[in-house]
């Protein structure tokens, strides 16, 4: 890649933000903890130093080592990062005498400014720190202000360095799009050429010098980022990638043959493997979540490498990792702390002895949907909501029978067609259906029956790390609701989920 700007993370909640705005300005950009820089400072044209939830008057401050950085490139420092640079080099950071969280506006901004270029006195900035720049480093020139920070924004004379107070990556932050353009494309002249379509040929060309004529392995899940690594592997390598699809009976109704269909026309390299009954014996008498997916896990592994071992020389194992996922494995502080199983089956053991490429490791979920659209896969296909890799088994809360996954499946259908046939689906991130363990009375003709309840849940988000529930109307509800406890036997309660995350998980197991 090439034109790359390195943002050193100090463990702030808003450092994927950040690689999210630079993007969209399409320019590349990775995320490296401030302790474990990259080896190669030359491939990055410009720094940005996160926010932090610590204070740099703690023992427990972070010290990054910018003795390659400072003065040589091009350098935003961001909240934590711009109160390290004035504590650190001369000037003095205490705690904030009036609250300094949430929205403010720049009431100063020094003229004929570039870095502010085309942002007005009155901008909303987005505030988020319990600590306050007093007084400015040494050679310092102070850029901006608001009513209640008079140090908001400065940068070192004779340097490429800015330091603002704010957090340009939020929302809330209405210029911080624009402010981020300034610096990275007038400031530090990087071209914004990181396109879907460049995306694509740099990397089918990385692909088709990696594995020359190995053969690939891939799981597919039907989803959006196994679908899109399979496309970009067959236009690299063609027929030498081998997709299997399991259907492990958790899926959702007619979903294993509906999946099929549409890679048929795709021209990929595809095998159905069908091993409901397999994963339905192994979790027969198991309830506990953990327990359910270690189980799924297991199982799926022996499946795919049963059939693995069909494809003659296999060597690689193609997965559709996402950045997100990347980035927690080298957070700042390590992994954060479990609070389920992945929902997707990570890698498979060591025995497969198969090499892993990761085409799609370096993009958010937005990003692979973008990709995916460049290289003209079915919109429907790339519209679909997020599914867990363990499927029904984390919808059907206690213990699995053929029984219960045919009624979710049911009650699934009918909400999730509802949705598409009412214009709601794409307004939707994710949802669906989960069977509760509980019975409840009812009444159906004049008969007292004593049956299952559903939840419905739906949430609107954009990387599945905060949801909120979606407002669905009332008639919707009303008539979903009508329909799924009239045709599906064994339902008579149907309840709307209303928890966001946090504190409530999206899945409910």
């Amino acid at each position: 890649m090439q034109n790359n700007v390195l943002i050193l993370d100090f463990g702030s909640q808003y450092t994927q933000l950040i690689a999210r705005r630079v993007r969209e300005l399409n320019i590349y950009c990775e995320i490296h903890p401030y302790h474990k820089l990259p080896g190669n400072l030359s491939d990055f044209k410009a720094v940005i130093l996160s926010g932090s939830p610590l204070s740099v008057r703690g023992e427990d401050a972070a010290h990054p080592d910018l003795s390659g950085i400072r003065g040589k490139k091009p350098l935003l420092a961001v909240c934590y990062g711009a109160q390290y640079l004035a504590h650190f080099s001369g000037g003095e950071v205490a705690p904030s005498s009036t609250r300094e969280y949430g929205r403010a506006n720049l009431s100063y901004i020094k003229s004929e400014e570039q870095f502010f270029s085309d942002i007005a006195i009155g901008s909303q900035v987005w505030m988020s720190h319990s600590d306050t720049i007093k007084s400015l480093p040494t050679d310092a020139v102070l850029l901006a202000s608001t009513s209640d920070v008079t140090n908001a924004a400065y940068k070192i004379a004779h340097e490429d360095t800015y330091a603002i107070q704010f957090h340009p990556e939020v929302y809330h932050s209405t210029d911080g799009k624009q402010l981020l353009d300034n610096f990275l494309i007038k400031i530090a002249e990087i071209q914004p050429n990181w396109t879907p379509d460049s995306f694509v040929d740099t990397t089918v060309a990385t692909l088709k010098k990696k594995l020359g004529d190995d053969k690939v392995v891939l799981g597919l899940s039907g989803g959006v980022d196994s679908t899109v690594a399979a496309v970009l592997l067959h236009k690299a390598i063609g027929s030498n990638l081998h997709c299997i699809f399991v259907n492990n009976g958790l899926l959702r109704k007619n979903e294993f043959s509906s999946v099929l269909d549409q890679y048929e026309g795709m021209g990929l390299n595809v095998k159905g493997v069908d091993a409901s009954a397999r994963f339905l014996n192994a979790l027969a008498g198991e309830s506990d979540p953990e327990g359910k997916r270690k189980i799924i896990g297991k199982v799926f592994i022996e499946v795919f490498d049963d059939e693995a071992h069909q494809i003659e020389d296999a060597k690689w194992l193609a997965q559709g990792t996402i950045y997100p996922d990347v980035i927690e494995s080298v957070s700042v502080n390590g992994p954060s702390v479990t609070i389920k199983s992945h929902h997707n089956v990570g890698g498979l053991p060591d025995f497969m002895k198969l090499k892993v490429v990761e085409p799609l490791r370096m993009l958010f979920k937005d990003e692979v949907r973008r990709v995916g659209a460049s290289m003209d896969i079915d919109p429907e296909l790339l519209g679909r909501h997020p599914f867990p890799g363990p499927g029904l088994a984390i919808r059907i809360l206690g213990d699995i029978t053929s029984e219960k996954v045919s009624i979710l499946q049911e009650v699934d259908a009918i909400f999730i067609n509802g949705l598409k046939e009412n214009g709601l689906y794409n307004k939707v991130w994710q949802a669906g259906a989960i069977l509760l363990p509980v019975q409840s009375v009812g009444v159906m003709g004049d008969e007292r029956t004593y049956e299952k309840c559903v939840a419905l849940r739906a949430v609107e988000s954009t990387d599945g790390m905060t949801a909120d529930w979606v407002n669905l109307p009332y008639e919707f509800l009303q008539k979903t609701s009508n329909e799924i406890i009239n045709k599906v036997k064994g339902v008579n309660r149907v309840v709307y989920d209303i928890s966001s995350k946090p504190p409530a998980t999206i899945e409910w197991e």
